[in-house]
């Protein structure tokens, strides 16, 4: 019955993203090559002293990025410890300084890693002001840099203004778009109007939208308990139309006020997934050959299936008579939900980048909560996050056609450019990255003895193999920036606070790096014509290499430390 219930929950979602995929995807690439500015677009430009019709070389657009994301890091830090000055704190304290650093990283990130109650930590000025706004705009910046991207891949060197505002004047230099444009049209747009009926769809639901704050209330055993309140259908709703995943509340979308019923669980997951199964869509129509973007999706795709496949037969496996006892592994799941509403929407919230929970992955079988695991690992490019899921995908098919290019013994190219020294280097680069992170924050924290201690006596719920996991999985979340953990895991510790800020730090802006580096390297260069050599990169054979490079880069990388948790445990 369960899997009956697994394939028509998973054929509904195909149908649904099917057909929101071409629409949304073309809509996409209209807004990103649009000639036009909007009357509030012109007004935010004058305000930050931008050109808007003057391209960006790569090195110009990496600083826009970065002095963005800085400014964005100290409002949020700023807005929390001025938290008890500030309206609608709820007679809330600031919280300390390093938390503060941590909240504020995590959600100018995309990461949204959570080391706090949010309903007993924050007021609602700053959940407003200060994190759902940065639920848009760092969103936004992902779905930029995954532009800019696209346009170093599309274009010819010294191309200019048809391809759209901000796409480049002359031919000094190659550029790649510019950011500020490409920030506000995302954010204005895109985002925000598909925000705004997500919210409706949530209110309609049972979300809650309101100021209220907090009620005390009668039990039916005549106890009093606090009901909190907050403006959550609205935050909500880009939480996960962003891949952000911040919860308003500690258990997140697991929390009746966020996610009330099974079908507005299942719309979230569908909001998780549109946009990043849209944008293939809106790659294959600005390098002009939609087949391009359908053999990335369906690689996507691929990934996604077997991940969440496997994953649901982890959890309806089971294992040991407590739980064939209990009706199936149902411990940290929602009954609303079910073992299969809860490994669908843990799946697409690990393999999104989102992070959002409806169950806790701590209480998952061994091998179920691997797959959560390996979901990061795998860089969450199936289909990954808003922008970082696609920009991704584009770095595993440059170094999957330079592989090809050396079974043949040919100069490899994607898309009628080189693929030369420089851009592997920045591939394996971008690659090597966050298994980096995560390997040596995940060494450093056992290797310290004080900060093991640390670990075991504060941190660590659960001790031996598991606890372990724990902290690798925490490392994974935020090197990769996902943000969802192993409830086991008390993070809110000077250690943790830092080293999981800074490696969600290092594993958002590095990449980004170097993505933009290899977007100008791309860009400055001439179309080469296609001739009988080149290798298609739209038919199912490139398709299949895309999938194996994942798996192998991936496999390779982490299987030793999976071996040390997750698996070990499965197989204890």
């Amino acid at each position: 019955m369960e899997w009956w219930l697994f394939a028509a929950q998973i054929a509904t979602l195909a149908l649904i993203i099917g057909l929101l995929f071409r629409p949304l995807g073309d809509y996409m690439a209209r807004v990103y090559t649009s000639a036009t500015d909007s009357r509030i677009e012109r007004m935010l430009y004058r305000i930050v002293g931008v050109d808007p019709g003057r391209g960006q070389s790569w090195g110009a657009y990496l600083r826009a990025v970065l002095a963005f994301s800085l400014v964005g890091v100290i409002l949020v830090f700023g807005l929390q410890r001025l938290q008890p000055f500030l309206p609608w704190a709820l007679s809330l304290p600031a919280p300390g300084e390093g938390l503060s650093f941590n909240t504020a990283v995590s959600f100018v990130t995309n990461t949204n890693w959570q080391s706090y109650s949010p309903e007993t930590t924050l007021g609602y000025t700053v959940q407003v002001a200060g994190l759902a706004v940065q639920n848009f705009v760092s969103a936004a910046v992902g779905m930029a840099v995954a532009i800019a991207l696209v346009r170093g891949l599309a274009r010819a060197a010294g191309a200019g203004q048809s391809e759209g505002r901000g796409a480049g004047q002359g031919t000094a230099a190659a550029t790649i778009g510019n950011f500020w444009v490409d920030l506000f049209r995302g954010t204005l747009r895109i985002l925000l109007p598909l925000s705004v009926v997500a919210a409706v769809v949530l209110l309609a639901g049972g979300v809650i939208q309101n100021f209220s704050g907090f009620q005390d209330l009668a039990t039916i055993t005549g106890a009093s308990q606090s009901i909190p309140g907050g403006p959550v259908a609205s935050q909500e709703a880009i939480k996960l139309l962003g891949t952000n995943g911040g919860g308003f509340f500690t258990v997140n979308s697991a929390h009746p006020f966020e996610n009330p019923t099974a079908w507005t669980s299942f719309f979230e997951i569908v909001l998780m997934l549109v946009i990043p199964f849209s944008l293939p869509r809106t790659f294959g129509v600005m390098v002009g050959d939609t087949r391009q973007g359908t053999a990335v999706l369906a690689a996507m795709g691929a990934l996604y299936l077997v991940s969440v496949t496997a994953m649901s037969a982890a959890e309806l496996s089971g294992g040991g008579l407590a739980t064939a006892a209990a009706g199936g592994a149902m411990e940290g799941k929602e009954t609303r939900f079910g073992i299969v509403g809860s490994t669908i929407f843990g799946t697409t919230s690990t393999i999104t980048s989102t992070g959002a929970v409806n169950s806790m992955h701590d209480s998952f079988t061994p091998l179920g909560g691997g797959m959560a695991m390996v979901n990061m690992m795998f860089g969450e490019v199936a289909p990954g996050g808003v922008g970082a899921g696609l920009y991704g995908f584009l770095v595993i098919a440059i170094v999957a056609v330079f592989l090809a290019g050396l079974m043949v013994g040919r100069t490899p190219e994607y898309l009628g450019k080189k693929i030369g020294t420089r851009e592997i280097k920045l591939a394996s680069l971008y690659i090597l990255t966050t298994p980096t992170l995560v390997l040596a924050g995940t060494a450093v924290s056992f290797a310290i003895p004080a900060v093991r201690a640390d670990l075991d006596t504060v941190s660590i719920f659960n001790s031996g193999i598991h606890g372990f996991s724990e902290v690798l999985y925490a490392f994974t979340s935020a090197a990769n920036n996902n943000g969802s953990a192993f409830a086991g895991l008390t993070a809110n510790t000077p250690w943790l606070n830092t080293a999981l800020g800074v490696t969600m730090v290092l594993g958002r802006f590095l990449p980004i790096v170097f993505v933009l580096a290899l977007a100008g390297s791309l860009a400055g260069q001439p179309k080469i014509p296609e001739t009988a050599g080149t290798l298609p990169t739209h038919r199912p054979l490139f398709v299949g290499l895309l999938l194996g490079t994942v798996i192998v880069v991936s496999a390779l990388t982490y299987f030793p430390a999976l071996a040390l948790g997750p698996l070990a445990e499965g197989l204890s």
